[in-house]
């Protein structure tokens, strides 16, 4: 039987000859963290892939997967605790799971947008917000890196908004 997703949504993205593709993946492809690695590897592009992930209202994950390198970024480290794709995505990092006091944060690969122009403070600020939910997160994400309509349209697809 297939495992459950935590995930609100989950999208691939792809650049095919300088054109930003947008998709929404099946819940199940977000049930693990292998699992959504596997999922973008099936999806390659120029590039590589680039997966965001919506879990719960309380944090995203960004992925970049080319090959056999991923690359990944958490936005809160302390949605370990109670969120097992947040553990997973730790675990993957190396990175012990926060205490209860810590006050979070992002952990993994702040500069994972660095080469489209994505400066790893901007990106660390926006996984600071702690007034957005995580689908306004990976809007302004979306937003900064010129994919915001094809963004909304795969969420909506895979919401059913």
């Amino acid at each position: 039987m297939a495992e459950e997703s935590e995930a609100d949504f989950a999208v691939a993205i792809v650049r095919e000859e300088g054109r930003w593709e947008v998709a929404a993946l099946p819940p199940r492809a977000a049930a693990s963290l292998d699992s959504l690695v596997h999922a973008l590897r099936q999806q390659p592009g120029e590039g590589g892939t680039i997966g965001l992930v919506s879990i719960g209202d309380d944090f995203f994950i960004a992925l970049r997967v080319a090959g056999e390198d991923v690359r990944l970024l958490i936005s809160d480290a302390t949605a370990a605790e109670d969120w097992k794709l947040a553990a997973e995505a730790l675990d993957a990092l190396g990175e012990p799971i926060p205490d209860d006091d810590d006050d979070g944060g992002p952990a993994g690969d702040l500069g994972i947008f660095a080469d489209l122009g994505f400066d790893a403070l901007e990106l660390e600020a926006i996984c600071d917000d702690v007034e957005r939910y995580p689908d306004e997160q990976l809007g302004s994400i979306a937003g900064r890196l010129g994919f915001a309509e094809q963004f909304e349209d795969a969420v909506d697809s895979a919401t059913g908004r």
